[in-house]
């Protein structure tokens, strides 16, 4: 019997390590942007198409590569970083495995310049599916620059899985916030289809996180500075009251390098005990120094899981340091040193020009002459000693009665009604009709028991299905409002807002964003003017999913507003409205669900009752 077993061949092997190193166009992204950093590089640019589907190029003025470095660095486990087992528990590098560019080369097109500082030519090499088309001399710049083009050309069934491109490069660009946040004194930008979305300098970490997340970040962040034998903890966490519904701003760095780590970031959640509401997430920036011996960065081919030998201390660490930190913050200012020195002018001061400020005096102006002798002419008032503005307005047109002033003063009392029972004895009959209950249940006596309606969640669900079924032919009618609501954004919550502003505009939401600011000026008319503050932190929650497919960010924006239209005062005052509520949600398809899955109807039957009386 002949042998069964075969080696694999060198094009094979690289695909299978792709599917663990590559697993989307952001996997790519990352790889590049360490094998940069590691290269000495201090500029270096991102540029992206189609999310990553199309092209992604990372360009460096990192020292770049010699001919043979060029070549050998596409072969699996050619690495410049690791000689012996030993340099694995001291590493000062990003990457260290050497499967990346083998990984990226066997499922893409790549094209490769490099040149060294001190030489005249570079070298340029183009690979398709691990196949060398190209390895030349070339004129091109010191440094490194890739372009991947077609990425999983030779896999169709991982590009097949690949999701929208809002998804995919929502990935991409968690990955590139994690690399430039461990880098501050790198200079980076992104674009994306030629749209420049960062172009962040060299700077120190404070300024880095707020290029990151937006100007109005920088009176947010505690700083965080600690010194043991164990670690070197430094940093800053989110003031309490901008703690978010979703992890988006929880970032841990070990030796500059990003990791997940769900123990040291409850450790950081303890701290926050008492002073964030239930379900929210605290945002912070930490960054550990921790002797590379005692790290274990080789678990995962991602290098986002590291194993720590002394945990059980950092986190007690982690957890006093925060807490400290939170407590200097409560008692008293700290000082900053790295502030900015330009001011923060209010939004709608910000496109007047600078106007020395002048003080007007009237010098006939008697305050112990009466209205009839003071003078008008410079004063801006009429005979009466009203102002023109007021007049305009129809003040002071009519001579004050004695019969006003009384009737000014009159006190009205206001009668005070008995709060009757919701029912009596002898009401209870069985056809008696359905009744509200501490202003939350409806309570719709039957044959077989009671039916228990939860009010606001049926409300809930009738709004969302009357704006499922009518904003994709018509655009939900909207209010304008008096006075337009004014919101602070971070930079990606503006993204957020832009990229969907069409979806928006349909549901009734029409705003602009203008240097990280929000203005809105109509929204839904089914919105209560007291719910549109939390109504719009809502919907900037539902937006910052970036693992929202495109196709149901309507359905979660309309969940959003179904939710935030129940929350206003129920106008269930009598039987009529109360059923005529219940006629509505039995109209619905899903009448005995919430759009979040929470279930609005129970029935309590006459057996459960009986046994309660037993």
């Amino acid at each position: 019997m002949s042998d069964l077993i075969k080696l694999l061949p060198d094009n094979i092997a690289n695909q299978i390590a792709a599917g663990e190193v590559i697993q989307r166009p952001a996997s790519v992204v990352k790889e590049l942007l360490e094998n940069s950093i590691d290269a000495g590089a201090t500029c270096i640019d991102v540029n992206i198409k189609d999310s990553g589907k199309t092209l992604i190029q990372v360009v460096d003025n990192g020292k770049g590569m010699s001919a043979g470095d060029a070549l050998l660095c596409f072969e699996r486990h050619a690495t410049s970083k690791v000689t012996k087992a030993e340099d694995l528990f001291a590493l000062a590098t990003k990457g260290f495995r050497g499967e990346a560019l083998a990984s990226i080369a066997a499922i893409a097109h790549v094209q490769m310049n490099t040149r060294l500082e001190d030489g005249e030519l570079g070298r340029t090499i183009v690979i398709e599916g691990s196949t060398f088309k190209t390895n030349e001399e070339s004129a091109v710049p010191q440094g490194t620059s890739f372009e991947i083009k077609n990425l999983f050309f030779n896999v169709p069934a991982r590009r097949n899985f690949l999701k929208s491109d809002k998804v995919e490069f929502g990935r991409i660009s968690d990955e590139f916030e994690r690399v430039v946040l461990a880098h501050p004194g790198i200079q980076f930008s992104l674009h994306h289809n030629g749209n420049e979305l960062y172009h962040l300098l060299a700077t120190t970490l404070r300024k880095r996180i707020v290029d990151v997340l937006g100007k109005k970040s920088n009176d947010r962040l505690v700083p965080i500075e600690e010194t043991t034998d164990i670690v070197t903890l430094k940093g800053f966490v989110l003031k309490p009251e901008f703690a978010r519904k979703t992890r988006g701003e929880q970032f841990l760095f070990v030796n500059d390098r990003f990791f997940k780590s769900s123990y040291f970031n409850h450790a950081i959640s303890k701290a926050f005990e008492g002073l964030i509401a239930d379900k929210s997430f605290p945002g912070y920036f930490l960054y550990l120094d921790v002797d590379p011996s005692k790290i274990d960065v080789n678990v995962h081919p991602t290098k986002t899981e590291i194993k720590f030998e002394e945990e059980k201390f950092i986190y007690s660490i982690l957890l006093s340091s925060v807490r400290q930190a939170l407590g200097k913050y409560n008692i008293a200012p700290t000082l900053d040193f790295e502030q900015e020195t330009s001011f923060d002018i209010p939004h709608a001061m910000r496109s007047q020009p600078a106007v020395e400020p002048q003080i007007q005096v009237n010098p006939e102006y008697n305050p112990f002459s009466s209205p009839s002798r003071s003078s008008s002419g410079s004063s801006g008032k009429t005979k009466d000693n009203f102002s023109h503005a007021i007049k305009s307005q129809g003040f002071g047109t009519q001579e004050a009665k004695q019969e006003d002033w009384e009737n000014f003063y009159e006190i009205k009392e206001e009668k005070i009604q008995e709060v009757t029972p919701v029912f009596e004895e002898e009401e209870m009959l069985p056809n008696y009709g359905s009744f509200l209950v501490k202003d939350s249940y409806i309570l719709a006596p039957g044959k077989s028991g009671f039916l228990v309606i939860h009010a606001r969640r049926a409300i809930e669900r009738i709004v969302y299905n009357e704006i499922i079924n009518s904003f994709i032919i018509n655009p939900i009618e909207s209010q304008k409002l008096l006075f337009p609501i004014e919101k602070e954004l971070s930079k990606q919550e503006g993204i957020n807002w832009k990229e969907n502003h069409t979806v928006l505009k349909q549901l009734g939401f029409i705003g602009d964003v203008n240097d990280e600011v929000l203005t809105v000026n109509a929204v839904p008319s089914v919105l209560e003017e007291e719910t549109l503050s939390k109504s719009i932190d809502r919907i900037l929650e539902t937006l910052a999913h970036k693992d929202i497919e495109k196709g149901e960010v309507a359905h979660e924006l309309v969940r959003s507003i179904a939710r935030s239209a129940a929350m206003k005062r129920l106008e269930l005052s009598n039987k009529e409205q109360i059923q005529s509520l219940i006629d509505r949600l039995f109209q619905c398809e899903d009448h005995a669900y919430s759009p979040t899955n929470k279930k609005i109807m129970e029935t309590l039957d006459l057996a459960f009752i009986d046994k309660k009386f037993e």
